[in-house]
C-alpha cells in the first residue's frame, strides 16, 4: 500500500490525520485566514478558535449520523466474533448426532478459539500497519465465508476446518473493532460507546446458549452459522459507506516467527490432549512426535522472543511475580469456564432429556452468578482498593462448584442443579475482572499493552486447551462406563456402542430397560470431567495466595469487558490502554464534584459551573450562553450564573451576544487546566513520577484538553435533562436561592 494521502480521503475511505485534526485531535483547527496556530492552548490561548462552540465540527447532524452508523456496523461486527463463542455449545449434542464423531465433538469449539487467539495479534499489527479500515473489511468476509461453509459442513472434519478458518475472521474482528472505536470517537465521547460494546459482552454471554438452542431446535444447527451472513453483509455494507477514520500508520517489526511459534505449541498441545488416549494410543509415534514438535516451538519461541524487536511475548513480564501468577491462574479460569460450558450443554440434553432451547435457559443461573460476581468485585476493589481476596476466594469457589458439578446425577433436583451452575458461575466470576486488573497493576506504563494481551492471551489458550481436555476424558470414561452398562445386554439390530456415542439420538432405539443404563453412563462421563478438573482448580486456589497485592493505581481500577469475558486475547498499545482507562474513569467521575476538586487545587473560588465555563472559553475562545445551554442541554438559569461569575471577576468579557475569554482570565484559566492534568495524573500511582515518559505527559494533556469544558462534563449530572423544578419558570429557568434552601449546593439538575 503507498503512503497515506496528505489530506482528504484515502483511497480506502480513511482519512489522514491531519485532514481530522480539527475533529479528532482535540477540535482545535487553524485559525482564520490560513494563519498556522500553535495547538496548545495552554501556552498560546489565542490557538483556540474565536467561533462559537455550536460550529464545532463533532456536532454537524450528518457526521453524528455517519458516526453513529457506523458505531452501529462495529457493534454487529463486535456481536458476531462475541456470539460465535457462546452460540455452538447448545447445538453441539445435535451437530454430533448429525455428523457423527462425538470424539472430536471439542475441536468445533477449539478450532476456532486456537485460530483467532493466533490471529489476534496479527490483525492488530496489521491493522495500525495498513490500515485498520481495510483489514477489518477483510476479517468480516473471511468471518462470513467461514460461517457459509460451517453451515454446509458435510462431516466433522470439514466443520472443524471451517471452525478455523471462521476463527482467523473473528479474531480480527475483536481486535480492529475497539481500535476503530478509539479512531472514530474522540475521548471525551468515548465512555458512553465503551459500554455498549462492553454490554455486548454481557448480552452474548446470557443470549449465546439461548440463541444457540433456539435456532437449533426451530429451524437447524447450521443457522447457528447461517445466521451471521446477513447481519454481517449490512455490517459490511456500513462500513464501506460512513466509516471514515483517520489514519495513523505505525510501522511494526511484526513477530512472525514468534506467531507462528506461540500457535505451533498451542495446537500441538491441544492434539496432544484431544486425541491422545482416544484416536491415538498414548505411546504412539503420533502422540511422541507431536509433544516433541510442541517441545521444540516452546524452546524457539522462547529464543526468539528474547532477540524479536517487537515480541508477542516479552520474556521479562515473567520475572514479574504477579504477572506469572496471574497468567497461570487465568489459563485455569478459561480451562474450567469454557470445558464446562461445552459439556454441560451435553449433559442437559442427553442424560436430561431437555430441548436446545431449553438447555440454554437451564444454564442461565451459570452466567448470572458469573456477571453478578464479576461487577460486584469490581465495585468492592473500586471502593475498597483491595483486591487479592477475589482470586482467593474465586478460585477456591470454582474448585468447590466442580466438585457440585461432580455430584450431579440424572434426577437430581432442579433447583440442587440450579445452585451448583449458579456457584461455579460466581467463583469464575470472582476471578476474572481481577486478574487483569492485577496485571495493569503490576507493570511499567511501557508494557501495560503488551502485559494486557499476555493475561488475556493465557486465558484463551486455557480455553482451547480446557475444552481439548474435558473432551478426552469425557470420551474416555463414556467408552468404559458405556461398556460396563452393555456387557452382556442383548442391543437391538443396528445398535452398537459406536452408534450410542456417535449419536445420542440412537437412545431412543434402545428398550426403556437399558436406555436408563446408557444415560447413567453418559451421566457419570459428564460429571467425571469435573472432578479430574477440580485439582487443576486447586492449584489455582493455591497459587493465588502467592500473589502479592499492592496498592492499585486508579487506571487498573475499569478492565474493559473485552479484557474479562471474551475468550479472545486483547491487542492494544501502553497508549491506547491507558485512554481507554482514563476515558473511563473520567465519565464515571461525579461532574461536580470533579469541577469543585479542580477549582480547589487552582487555588480559584468559583462555582464548578464557572470553572467549567473558563476551561470551554479557553478552549473555544467564546461561547453564546444561550446556545451552550441548548447545546450541552442544561438549565439557562445555570450557564447565566457561571457566565455573569467571570464577568465579575473579569475572567470573561461580552461582545455582543458572545463571551469572550480576557487577557485575565488566561492564568486562571491555564491553572484550571494544570489542576485537571495533575488530578488525572494522580491516577497513574507512581508512573506519574518526575522521570515519567513524555508519551504519558503528552497522552495527559491530550485527553484533558479533549475532555476539559466538554458538552458530556457538565457539572450537573444529577438532575434530569430538561425538567421543571419548583421555583422554575416557564422557561426552564431556574431560581438558585431554591436549591440552596434545600441543601443541594448549586446541584440544578437533582429532582425532588
Amino acid at each position: 500500500m503507498g503512503r497515506e494521502q496528505a489530506d482528504g480521503e484515502g483511497l480506502d475511505g480513511e482519512r489522514s490525520a491531519d485532514a481530522e485534526s480539527g475533529a479528532i485531535a482535540g477540535g482545535r483547527p487553524a485559525a482564520p485566514g490560513g494563519e498556522a496556530r500553535s495547538t496548545d492552548p495552554r501556552t498560546d490561548p489565542a490557538a483556540s478558535p474565536r467561533t462559537d462552540p455550536s460550529g464545532d465540527p463533532l456536532s454537524d447532524p450528518a457526521t453524528h449520523r455517519s458516526t453513529l452508523i457506523s458505531i452501529a456496523a462495529l457493534l454487529s461486527g463486535m456481536l458476531l466474533a462475541a456470539l460465535d463463542q457462546t452460540i455452538v455449545s447448545t447445538a453441539l449434542p445435535t451437530i454430533v448426532s448429525d455428523l457423527g464423531g462425538l470424539e472430536h465433538l471439542s475441536w468445533v469449539v477449539t478450532a476456532y478459539m486456537l485460530a483467532a487467539t493466533a490471529a489476534t495479534p496479527l490483525w492488530g499489527k496489521l491493522g495500525d500497519q495498513y490500515g485498520r479500515k481495510k483489514l477489518f473489511q477483510s476479517s468480516i468476509v473471511i468471518f462470513l465465508i467461514g460461517s457459509a461453509l460451517c453451515g454446509m459442513a458435510q462431516n466433522m472434519g470439514e466443520l472443524i476446518g471451517f471452525r478455523a478458518l471462521q476463527g482467523l475472521g473473528g479474531g480480527g474482528l475483536m481486535v480492529l473493532t475497539m481500535a476503530i472505536v478509539g479512531d472514530l470517537v474522540p475521548p471525551r465521547e468515548r465512555g458512553r460507546y465503551q459500554g455498549l460494546f462492553g454490554a455486548v459482552f454481557g448480552a452474548t454471554s446470557v443470549l449465546g446458549p439461548l440463541l444457540g438452542g433456539f435456532f437449533t431446535e426451530q429451524l437447524s444447527w447450521r443457522w447457528v452459522f447461517y445466521i451471521n451472513l446477513p447481519i454481517g453483509a449490512v455490517a459490511l455494507l456500513a462500513i464501506a459507506a460512513f466509516l471514515h477514520i483517520p489514519r495513523h500508520r505505525t510501522p511494526h517489526r511484526i513477530d512472525y516467527a514468534g506467531i507462528l511459534l506461540i500457535a505451533t505449541f498451542a495446537t500441538g498441545v491441544v492434539l496432544v490432549t484431544s486425541l491422545g488416549g482416544t484416536t491415538w494410543d498414548w505411546g504412539s509415534v503420533q502422540v511422541i512426535g507431536v509433544a516433541l514438535l510442541a517441545a521444540a516451538a516452546l524452546a524457539a519461541f522462547v529464543y526468539v522472543e528474547g532477540r524479536a524487536a517487537e515480541p508477542v511475548m516479552p520474556l521479562r513480564l515473567f520475572k514479574l511475580r504477579n504477572f506469572t501468577l496471574c497468567s497461570v491462574i487465568g489459563f485455569v479460569v478459561g480451562f474450567a469456564m469454557f470445558g464446562a460450558m461445552t459439556y454441560l450443554p451435553t449433559y442437559l440434553q442427553v442424560v436430561r432429556g431437555v430441548s436446545p432451547t431449553m438447555s440454554g435457559v437451564q444454564m442461565l443461573p451459570m452466567v448470572i452468578g458469573l456477571l453478578i460476581a464479576s461487577i460486584g468485585s469490581g465495585q468492592l476493589i473500586t471502593r475498597t482498593g483491595r483486591w487479592k481476596v477475589f482470586p482467593v476466594l474465586g478460585t477456591g469457589i470454582t474448585a468447590v462448584g466442580l466438585l457440585l458439578l461432580h455430584q450431579l446425577e440424572p434426577h437430581s433436583s432442579g433447583f440442587a442443579m440450579d445452585a451448583y451452575f449458579f456457584v461455579f458461575g460466581f467463583g469464575l466470576g470472582l476471578v476474572m475482572q481481577v486478574l487483569v486488573l492485577a496485571v495493569q497493576n503490576a507493570v511499567g506504563y511501557q508494557d501495560l499493552g503488551v502485559a494486557t494481551s499476555g493475561a488475556t492471551f493465557f486465558r484463551s489458550i486455557g480455553a482451547s486447551v480446557g475444552v481439548a481436555v474435558f473432551g478426552t476424558i469425557f470420551t474416555n470414561r463414556l467408552t468404559h462406563h458405556l461398556a460396563d452398562a452393555l456387557r452382556g445386554k442383548q442391543l437391538p439390530p443396528g445398535t452398537d456402542q459406536g452408534a450410542l456415542m456417535a449419536d445420542p439420538r440412537s437412545l431412543a432405539k434402545l428398550p426403556p430397560a437399558l436406555q436408563g443404563d446408557v444415560i447413567d453412563a453418559y451421566s457419570t462421563a459428564i460429571t467425571d470431567v469435573f472432578l479430574y478438573a477440580a485439582p487443576v482448580a486447586v492449584v489455582a486456589f493455591v497459587l493465588s495466595w502467592f500473589l502479592k497485592e499492592e496498592p492499585l493505581r486508579g487506571h487498573a481500577t475499569v478492565p474493559d469487558a473485552s479484557e474479562t469475558l471474551a475468550t479472545n486475547p486483547v491487542e492494544r498499545t501502553s497508549r491506547e490502554e491507558l485512554s481507554r482507562a482514563l476515558t473511563t474513569l473520567s465519565s464515571r467521575t461525579g461532574r461536580r464534584e470533579l469541577y469543585r476538586d479542580i477549582t480547589a487545587r487552582a487555588g480559584l473560588d468559583l462555582e464548578p459551573a464557572a470553572s467549567w465555563m473558563l476551561l470551554r472559553l479557553l478552549r473555544y475562545g467564546s461561547t453564546e450562553p444561550v446556545l451552550l445551554a441548548e447545546r450541552a442541554d442544561i438549565p439557562i438559569a445555570v450557564v447565566t450564573s457561571a457566565a455573569r461569575q467571570l464577568e465579575e471577576r473579569g475572567y470573561a468579557a461580552r461582545r455582543g451576544l458572545p463571551l469572550t475569554l480576557t487577557d485575565e482570565g488566561v492564568a486562571p484559566a491555564m491553572a484550571l487546566a494544570q489542576a485537571r492534568e495533575d488530578a488525572m495524573g494522580e491516577l497513574l500511582g507512581d508512573w506519574w513520577g518526575a522521570e515519567r515518559p513524555t508519551d504519558l505527559t503528552a497522552l495527559v494533556r491530550e485527553l484533558c484538553g479533549e475532555l476539559n469544558g466538554s458538552d458530556e462534563e457538565a457539572p450537573y449530572e444529577n438532575f434530569p435533562r430538561r425538567a421543571l423544578v419548583p421555583g422554575s419558570d416557564a422557561d426552564g429557568g431556574h431560581d438558585l436561592d431554591h436549591h440552596r434552601r434545600h441543601g443541594q449546593d448549586g446541584d440544578y439538575r437533582r429532582g425532588e
